[in-house]
């Protein structure tokens, strides 16, 4: 484990998350007490659409319209 103090970190940010991508333990210090840790984020698994199968009945898409209904779509 590293520990930096707030100057340090701030000069040397950069590197230091380098650092903390590559595993490293990395903690901020303020007035020699430790304040925060970097740590790596982990990525995000991108969603898909439709990942749950739906199965519809052909009625769903071809049913007939009556009379009234075609004539308001119209």
């Amino acid at each position: 484990m590293t520990t930096v103090n707030i100057q340090e970190a701030k000069t040397h940010l950069s590197r230091l998350i380098a650092r903390a991508q590559h595993g490293e333990d990395i903690v901020v210090a303020r007035a020699g007490k430790p304040a925060v840790r970097l740590t790596p984020v982990e990525p995000v698994a991108e969603r898909t659409f439709g990942a749950v199968p739906l199965v519809l009945p052909d009625e769903f898409f071809f049913a007939a319209l009556d009379d009234e209904e075609l004539a308001a779509w119209e």
